[in-house]
């Protein structure tokens, strides 16, 4: 039990520090084609793309390049978590009413204000929306990372299959879907939570 608590723990870390790697990068440069249009259609095509690649073939190219550990399924994760938070961030901020924006350039606003001030706060709901779903998508793929020498709950599953061992797989797998469930449900709380005052008494009326 003690080794499937610590695995457990594990692959959340593994998980949630591929998320938010990727979220450092997605975040910023979700903002940055918001202002630059032209941007928008090539950095999300190719992003796209990565996405396209197979979870075991992309765990392959990362364990070339960076070697058997943890931070070659870190490095799938980031890139498997990129699309869901940077789209999230571009839709969310194209999103807020033009209006709003207007009203804030009127009251003197910059740039920067009205960034940090009415657009990201209106966002932040549909942002953390593609937390959410990277989130859920990581601890998935994490499973796998066994293959490839990472930690985490894929070792008693990949074992118990070698084995035919359906106990020790179910004591892997069950935390592995209560995770995701988990993930899913509280980042879900929190992005209802989010939402403006103003935005969900519009949604009521």
């Amino acid at each position: 039990m003690s080794e499937i608590l610590t695995l457990t723990t594990q692959h959340l870390w593994l998980s949630a520090a591929g998320v938010l790697i990727a979220g450092a990068i997605a975040v910023p440069l979700g903002i940055l084609i918001t202002r630059f249009q032209n941007l928008a259609g090539i950095i999300m095509s190719a992003i796209d793309v990565l996405q396209t690649i197979p979870s075991l073939a992309m765990l392959a190219i990362a364990l070339f390049i960076f070697g058997l550990g943890d931070g070659s399924l870190i490095t799938a994760l980031v890139i498997y978590s990129l699309l869901p938070i940077l789209r999230n961030t571009y839709v969310g901020i194209k999103g807020v009413d033009p209006s709003l924006i207007e009203a804030g350039r009127g009251m003197g606003m910059t740039n920067l204000q009205l960034l940090f001030q009415v657009e990201l706060p209106i966002a932040l709901p549909i942002i953390l929306s593609g937390f959410r779903v990277a989130m859920v998508t990581a601890i998935g793929i994490a499973t796998i990372g066994t293959l490839i020498g990472a930690g985490g709950l894929g070792g008693p599953i990949w074992r118990g299959i070698q084995l035919a061992d359906n106990a020790m797989i179910l004591s892997a797998a069950i935390p592995a879907a209560a995770l995701a469930i988990l993930s899913d449900v509280i980042l879900g709380a929190l992005e209802k939570s989010l939402v403006p005052k103003g935005l969900k008494a519009r949604e009521q009326s």
